[in-house]
């Protein structure tokens, strides 16, 4: 039997598996900064803050804040990591809108003082707690077509937003800006290209009132390859964003965004290794050393769907894989094709680096990937 080839990046899979064994998230560090890179390319207006909730690893945000990123913090322990990693205070955003009074309060004994609202009840808790601060009103925006729908959680109604802005100004706070997110993984252009109309619209009218608008935050989504997809979808999306934001908004406004996903999921690849078989359904069950309630949460809590590879070729065959847990939640993927695999084979799957490791948990006893940083 001829012997099967291997890749160049199913060799770099063979050797990380003969150094570290499995199962392992290898994010690269290049690869990592080369997205910061492309982002910044493609949206030259637009500052990056990465979304720590999509990998806090610390060594993810050391390389972030050697980028030169901003961060989007959702709780203190995410504004205590990103200040550990580096991070100044002041390019950090609290953007979860509805947080803790005692959260808010610590967030400013943290130097933290730009903060996200959608609700006239959370203008006044920050009132209370952080006298002061900047605060960014967000806004509800079409999410059609994204994986995640975020507006069915967040935002206010676009009309809302002045009333709002004058209110936070008369309580003592700093108007500062106005937010909006199109939804995870959104490959519809016109979502962004409506959401920045909406937000011009509010920040000519805020400015008029002589509202000290200075920031537009245009939320993340941006999308990265899966399966098939073209390699070329961010840049198919952020050219035209990228000329909207120029049409829009004069280069007096701050423009900043929250890629999470963008940034690390091209970074890191899944390594897992074959534990067991069966024959189940008349297919064949390869049961792997990490799941759906280790770094493949993101499967049930993010709606990813990731392309498993593995080191040997063959002839496919219908297959399903599973977990390595006692519930039959547990189980990745039904309908794959794959070679025959035997126990010890490597199974991998690329673009792993958000809402995996970081929703990862210890289910069972069972420990998920161990995270390894390559150059």
């Amino acid at each position: 039997m001829a012997t099967h080839r291997l890749t160049t990046s199913q060799r770099r899979v063979q050797n990380l598996v003969r150094r570290h064994g499995t199962p392992i998230m290898a994010i690269s560090r290049s690869a990592l900064k080369a997205q910061v890179d492309r982002f910044r390319r493609h949206l030259p207006r637009v500052a990056p803050y990465y979304a720590i909730k999509a990998n806090p690893h610390p060594e993810v945000l050391k390389v972030m804040v050697a980028a030169g990123a901003g961060f989007d913090v959702a709780s203190i322990g995410e504004i205590q990591t990103a200040l550990a990693a580096g991070a100044p205070p002041d390019r950090l955003i609290f953007a979860n809108t509805i947080k803790p009074a005692s959260s808010i309060a610590a967030a400013v004994t943290h130097g933290v003082d730009l903060m996200t609202f959608d609700s006239e009840q959370e203008l006044d808790k920050i009132a209370e707690n952080a006298p002061g601060c900047r605060v960014i009103v967000r806004i509800k925006v079409p999410n059609i077509g994204s994986i995640v729908e975020l507006s069915l959680k967040f935002g206010i109604d676009p009309a809302d937003a002045i009333p709002l802005l004058i209110k936070a100004h008369h309580l003592g706070l700093k108007p500062a800006g106005v937010s909006f997110h199109v939804g995870s993984q959104c490959t519809r252009i016109e979502n962004f290209v409506e959401a920045l109309e909406m937000a011009a619209i509010i920040v000519r009218d805020a400015r008029l009132k002589q509202l000290p608008i200075e920031i537009l935050d245009i939320g993340g989504g941006f999308p990265i390859q899966h399966f098939d997809d073209d390699p070329d979808w961010f840049e198919h999306m952020a050219d035209p964003i990228s000329r909207e934001i120029d049409r829009l908004f004069d280069p007096s406004l701050q423009i900043i965004a929250e890629p999470g996903r963008f940034l690390a999921g091209p970074a890191a690849t899944l390594i897992l290794r074959v534990i067991g078989r069966a024959i189940r359904e008349n297919k064949h069950w390869y049961y792997l050393d990490d799941g759906v309630y280790g770094s493949l949460s993101g499967q049930i809590f993010d709606h990813a769907k990731y392309e498993f590879k593995v080191l040997k070729g063959g002839r496919t065959q219908l297959s399903t894989l599973a977990g390595p847990t006692c519930d039959s939640l547990d189980i990745i993927a039904r309908g794959e094709q794959l070679p025959p695999l035997e126990v010890g084979d490597v199974v991998y799957a690329e673009n792993c680096g958000a809402y995996s490791s970081a929703s990862a948990t210890a289910f069972n006893g069972i420990q998920p990937a161990q995270v390894i940083m390559t150059a």
